[in-house]
């Protein structure tokens, strides 16, 4: 017979009582051990996914250096969205007119190069998420820092499509204050 001690009166407990606590711990224990597994299948990447990831991570690490970018892996058809209200928020068709329209006037208005710091990588099968912040001098000496969102869609180690999350007052803000050099 099996007892609870509530102060110090012992009272047995009923066996309805016990079945409760036995499935109770025992649905605790598989709720935790699924848990573990999810999690670790979350961590095994495919080698897919695996490329991906290094290739993007390596991107972001060339831009942090100075010596590339992401950019780098877009395809020449790669369809880029900004995505929300900016004034760059439009769907650009190919590598050439995202980088005309919007890469090249942005980095004519900085003086000190965009930096970025990654907070985070995610993949999901050919989709690589990339959370970061970002920040640089503008050419009237004020910083500009956004944080951003990326979700990069890849095919054979390169960007096919991207749809790209920010902050579009600091953008805008900036995008109109700083006027870029030719």
């Amino acid at each position: 017979m099996s007892y609870t001690a509530t102060a110090k009166v012992c009272r047995p407990q009923s066996r309805a009582r016990r079945l409760f606590n036995a499935t109770l711990g025992i649905a605790v224990a598989i709720l935790a051990l699924g848990g573990l597994e999810a999690r670790a299948a979350a961590q095994s990447l495919t080698e897919t996914e695996r490329r991906n990831k290094v290739a993007v991570e390596a991107g972001f690490e060339a831009w942090a250096a100075g010596t590339g970018s992401p950019y780098d892996l877009l395809a020449d058809d790669a369809r880029w969205t900004i995505e929300g209200y900016s004034l760059a928020s439009k769907t650009y068709p190919s590598r050439e007119a995202f980088l005309r329209e919007v890469i090249r006037p942005f980095n004519a208005r900085m003086k000190a190069p965009l930096k970025p710091a990654m907070r985070n990588v995610y993949v999901d099968g050919d989709t690589v998420i990339v959370f970061f912040d970002a920040r640089g001098v503008a050419r009237d000496g004020e910083p500009y820092a956004n944080t951003y969102a990326w979700f990069l869609d890849m095919r054979d180690g390169r960007i096919v499509r991207a749809s790209a999350f920010f902050d579009s007052i600091v953008f805008n803000a900036f995008w109109t204050r700083v006027t870029p050099v030719d």
